[in-house]
């Protein structure tokens, strides 16, 4: 029989200045127990809504304390990180955004310290004119490293994979895992016969061709920001 009061009483409860208001219609028709229940459920309500709009707070600050943070990492510690870390990193990878959802990127993981040695002796191999540690270390001694393929038959797939990669790199930081977005590799295995037997091995499916590589591991050095130019930046009115 308090059904029509309630309902009629939500309705007036549209803020805080008008508490006191609904609290006299309450009175008024000697709901006193529609009162009570009424008086908890705005508390409930308020304490609510500060607890989300403190966990959005929290979420933006993370977010943003977590970009500002990520360094790109060139020397690792040995320890390798393990898979089901690993997996929270690339599945986060795997949400970014990419043009009409087609996901046109694929993803290898490598983390055999063995076939890592095997691919570093190849590059090196492959690459007399280079000093070989300098090819040897186009890795940074990550202990693991990802490759990223994209289908060049789309034609916005490089920017997807720079998407993933950006993805990746910024969980791995929040996880404590320090990474590094690398380019030469991609050319030293991709520009001779000696290192297709590796490209080949990571089994990509046909027609896609390595973009990107990125080395994940357990930061050995703690490098400063290096200054970013703000003025390339700029409103047009």
């Amino acid at each position: 029989k308090y059904r029509d009061y309630i309902i009629t009483i939500i309705v007036k409860l549209q803020n805080l200045r008008e508490f006191c208001y609904v609290c006299e219609y309450v009175k008024s028709r000697h709901m006193k127990k529609i009162g009570i229940i009424l008086g908890m459920f705005l508390i409930m309500a308020t304490s609510c809504k500060q607890a989300d709009e403190q966990k959005v707070e929290t979420m933006e600050k993370t977010v943003i304390e977590n970009i500002m943070a990520r360094r790109s990492i060139r020397k690792y510690k040995a320890e390798p990180v393990d898979r089901e870390t690993m997996m929270k990193i690339l599945e986060c990878g795997i949400n970014a955004p990419s043009g009409q959802n087609k996901q046109s990127w694929e993803v290898r993981v490598v983390d055999n310290p063995a076939l890592m040695e095997e691919m570093k002796e190849a590059i090196a191999a492959a690459h007399p004119a280079l000093d070989p540690e300098m090819a040897k270390g186009c890795f940074r001694d990550a202990p693991t490293m990802i490759f990223i393929a994209r289908d060049p038959s789309y034609d916005f797939s490089a920017y997807d994979c720079g998407l993933l990669a950006q993805n990746i790199m910024l969980s791995a930081c929040s996880l404590g895992v320090g990474s590094v977005c690398l380019g030469s590799p991609v050319r030293f295995l991709t520009d001779n016969e000696i290192c297709k037997p590796y490209i080949e091995k990571l089994g990509f499916s046909e027609g896609y061709e390595l973009s990107l590589c990125i080395g994940i591991g357990y930061a050995d050095e703690a490098p400063e920001a290096k200054p970013r130019d703000f003025g390339k930046v700029r409103f047009v009115e």
